[in-house]
């Protein structure tokens, strides 16, 4: 099934991801979540590597592969960082089955169209490897300050909104177990992850292929 969007085109309209301020926190975060003995990791939507690079410095004999729908930043990613940049759509992900022990994928699925999240999902699980797990984070439409502010999570690249128990569910249906939710974002900076999940401008949910 080919997916229903140019991604590549999308997302080149949203450069600020490349310079998000919390994506070495939220990198962090996966790694604190990491099984003891990963070492194969694919980080889709792995835009200019920065995330990536902190993973490396945090365990340095891991093997990190990116994955990224704009060219241009894969061409960015710093080589002794990241064995391999895969220029593709997260609907089919070019590798044999049961490859990673870890994949991450930090304010991702949002810029993926609704129709392919599901396949998305269905791709991350086949490349994982059995006890492998799968850590993402995506904006909060339960957030509090935007509520009380106004603001949606759409417009530009973020084509998608996920809610905790509907994400949550969605990776039990492809196949997930063990699936956890924590906040995420700033908020963690001075709360930690585990108050109740309103309070958190981000979320980040985890499975396990088990």
């Amino acid at each position: 099934m080919e997916s229903i969007g140019n991604y590549e085109e999308l997302n080149l309209t949203q450069t600020g991801s490349e310079h998000d301020p919390f994506t070495e926190d939220r990198y962090r975060q996966f790694y604190r979540l990491f099984p003891e003995n990963a070492l194969r990791v694919l980080d889709v939507g792995c835009n200019t590597g920065r995330g990536g690079s902190v993973l490396k410095r945090l365990k340095p004999q891991m093997a990190i592969h990116g994955l990224d729908a704009v060219k241009d930043r894969l061409d960015r990613l710093p080589k002794d960082v990241y064995q391999e940049g895969v220029h593709c759509y997260s609907t089919k992900i070019p590798n044999a089955d049961c490859t990673y022990d870890v994949v991450v994928a930090g304010e991702f699925i949002e810029h993926i169209y609704q129709a392919d999240v599901d396949q998305t999902l269905g791709e991350i699980f086949r490349v994982l490897k059995v006890g492998g797990r799968f850590l993402l984070t995506t904006p909060n439409p339960s957030d509090i300050k935007r509520k009380f502010r106004g603001q949606s999570i759409l417009g530009g690249a973020h084509v998608s909104q996920h809610f905790a128990d509907t994400l949550a569910l969605k990776l039990r249906m492809a196949g997930f177990s063990r699936v956890k939710v924590y906040g995420s974002g700033k908020v963690t900076r001075y709360l930690g992850s585990k108050f109740p999940l309103f309070l958190y401008g981000s979320y980040l949910a985890m499975g396990d292929k088990f």
